[in-house]
C-alpha cells in the first residue's frame, strides 16, 4: 500500500473488515444480496461488452493491413477483402458501443460509494478515453464508412488507420483505470473530506500494471481478430467460395495469430512475475499454493479443502513455479495461508483470501486457450507453407470453431484478473464491500440486473447473427475505372 495513504485507511480497512458495526450490518442481510447482485451485474455487463471490444480491436488492424495493401499494389482482391472484413468491423463495433455504454453508468447506480472516494482519480482516464479517444474513432470511422470515391485514396486508408489508432488509446486509457485499481499510483488522501485525489498524472500514465496490460490487451485483440478471419476464412474455402480472397485472408490471419498469441505468453509471463510481487496473494490464489514455499512447483490439478487451508490433491511440475514467479530453481513464493497473516496484522481482522476455485481455473483455461491456439496457427501454417490448406477439409472443418478460443482466454483472463484481487476493488485502499451504493436496495439492483442481461442477452444474439450472415455471403465485386473504385452489388 503506498505510503501516502497512511493511518486513515488503515485505520478504514481494519473496521470495515472486524466486527464492528457498519452501515451492511445495520440494514441487515439484504444489503450483502444487493451488493452480491451488484458484483453480478458489473461481472456479467463487463464480459458482455468484452466480447465485442477485442474482436473491433482486431478487425480494424487486418482492416487497415489490407487497404493498405491494395493502396501500395492496386490489386483488387484486397480491395474487396477490405471491404469484406471492413463490413463486418463496423457490424461488431456499432454494437459494441451500446453494450460500452453501461459500464460507466453503474459506477454511479451500484457502485457511489466507490465513485466518491476514488473518482477524481478513476475518472481522469476514463474521460479522456470518452472524450478524445472514443470520439476519434467515431469521427474517422464515419469518414471511412462515406468517404469511399470521396476522398483520395491516401486520405481515406489514413482515416482507418487513425481509427485502429483511436481503437488502441480507447484501450489504453481504460487500462488505465483498470490498471490503477490492481495497483494504485499517483494519490494520496485527503484527510478532511477522506477522498482520494489524483496528484501525478504521469504516474497513472506509467503505472508498471499498465505497461503490461496494455500490450497483453492488445495482442489478445490481435489474436481474437486473426482467428475470427481464419475461422470464417475457412469456412468459405471448404466450400470453394472465392478461393484466392479467403485464402489470402486465411494466410494473413495465420501469420498475425501466431506472433500475437506468441506475444500474449511472453507479456503473460511478465505479467505473473508482476503480479507476485503486487499482489501475491492473487498468485497464491491462482496457483491453490496455501503454504510459503522455496522451490515451488506448479500446479497441473488441483483439489482444494478450502475450510482447511490445504490440498487434498495436488499434480504439480517440481520448482516451476518459482523459475516462471522469481527466475530461480530455488525462489520463494508466498502462499495464501502466510499472507493472510500478514495482511490481518496490517489491515486487521477478516478474510483476504480470493475465491481459489475460480481463480485457479479461470488461469488454467485461459492458459490452455492461448497453447491450442499456438498449436492451431502452426498447424495452419505449416499446410498453408505446403500448399494444402485449401485441400485439408480435416482442418478448414474445424478451423471455425477455434473462433470460440480467443473469447474463451479474453472472458477468463478478466475473470481471473477481477476475482483474483477480492476482497478489494482498489487494492489496499478500498474493499469491495465498501464500494457500493448504500440507498440502492436488493429490488433495485435485481431489476436493473435482469434488464441489462436481458437487453445484452439480446444485442449478443443481434452481434452473432449479423456476423454469422455477412461472414457467409461473398466479399463485394469491384471495378477499378480510372476515377477510383466503386463498388458493384
Amino acid at each position: 500500500m503506498p505510503q501516502d495513504l497512511g493511518i486513515i485507511t488503515r485505520r478504514a480497512a481494519a473496521s470495515s473488515l472486524s466486527g464492528l458495526p457498519s452501515r451492511r450490518r445495520d440494514t441487515g442481510g439484504l444489503a450483502t444480496d444487493a451488493l452480491h447482485l451488484a458484483r453480478w451485474q458489473f461481472a456479467i455487463t463487463t464480459v458482455f461488452h468484452f466480447f465485442f471490444v477485442p474482436l473491433s480491436i482486431g478487425l480494424v488492424f487486418f482492416t487497415a493491413v489490407m487497404e493498405t495493401l491494395w493502396h501500395r499494389t492496386k490489386d483488387l482482391t484486397y480491395l474487396r477483402m477490405t471491404k469484406f472484413w471492413g463490413r463486418l468491423f463496423l457490424i461488431n463495433f456499432a454494437l459494441g458501443i451500446v453494450t460500452g455504454l453501461v459500464q460507466e453508468f453503474q459506477f454511479g447506480m451500484n457502485w457511489s460509494a466507490y465513485s466518491r472516494f476514488v473518482g477524481d482519480v478513476f475518472g481522469a482516464p476514463l474521460a479522456i478515453e470518452g472524450l478524445a479517444a472514443f470520439f476519434l474513432e467515431s469521427t474517422f470511422i464515419g469518414l471511412w464508412v462515406f468517404g469511399w470515391n470521396r476522398l483520395s485514396e491516401r486520405v481515406h486508408l489514413a482515416c482507418i488507420w487513425i481509427v485502429t489508432i483511436g481503437t488502441g488509446l480507447s484501450a489504453f486509457f481504460i487500462l488505465a483505470a483498470n490498471s490503477w485499481m490492481q495497483h494504485p499510483v499517483g494519490y494520496r488522501v485527503n484527510p478532511e473530506t477522506g477522498r482520494a485525489e489524483l496528484h501525478d498524472f504521469g504516474a497513472l500514465l506509467t503505472n508498471s500494471t499498465l505497461w503490461t496490460h496494455f500490450p497483453h490487451t492488445i495482442l489478445a485483440a490481435l489474436v481474437t481478430g486473426g482467428m475470427f478471419v481464419i475461422g470464417v476464412s475457412a469456412w468459405h474455402l471448404l466450400r470453394g467460395h472465392e478461393t484466392e480472397v479467403f485464402r489470402r485472408s486465411a494466410a494473413m490471419g495465420l501469420v498475425v495469430s501466431l506472433f500475437a498469441t506468441v506475444g500474449v505468453v511472453v507479456s503473460g509471463h511478465i505479467q505473473g512475475q508482476q503480479m507476485t510481487k503486487q499482489q501475491p496473494m492473487k498468485m497464491a490464489a491462482a496457483e491453490a499454493l496455501w503454504n510459503t514455499t522455496q522451490g515451488a512447483g506448479l500446479s497441473l490439478f488441483a483439489i482444494s479443502d478450502v475450510g482447511q487451508g490445504r490440498n487434498v490433491f495436488n499434480i504439480q511440475l517440481p520448482h516451476l513455479l518459482s523459475v516462471m514467479s522469481t527466475n530461480s530453481w530455488n525462489g520463494t513464493v508466498e502462499g495464501i495461508n502466510n499472507l493472510q497473516r500478514q495482511y490481518e496484522r496490517t489491515y486487521g481482522p477478516g478474510s483476504y483470501v480470493p475465491d481459489v476455485g475460480a481463480t485457479y481455473w479461470t488461469f488454467r483455461v485461459m492458459v490452455g486457450a492461448g497453447f491450442l491456439m499456438v498449436f492451431i496457427t502452426l498447424i495452419g501454417l505449416w499446410l498453408f507453407r505446403r500448399r494444402e490448406l485449401e485441400s485439408a477439409k480435416w482442418f478448414l472443418w474445424f478451423a471455425p470453431f477455434a473462433i470460440a478460443l480467443p473469447y474463451i482466454a479474453n472472458s477468463t483472463g478478466w475473470i481471473l484478473t477481477e476475482v483474483g484481487r477480492q476482497p478489494w476493488v482498489v487494492y489496499g485502499v478500498m474493499l469491495t464491500r465498501d464500494a457500493s451504493s448504500p440507498t440502492v436496495g436488493f429490488g433495485l439492483v435485481l431489476t436493473t440486473l435482469v434488464g441489462f442481461t436481458v437487453i445484452y442477452g439480446a444485442l449478443a444474439v443481434i452481434d452473432a447473427y449479423l456476423l454469422v450472415r455477412y461472414a457467409r455471403s461473398e466479399p463485394p465485386t469491384v471495378e477499378a475505372p480510372a476515377a477510383g473504385p466503386t463498388l458493384v452489388y
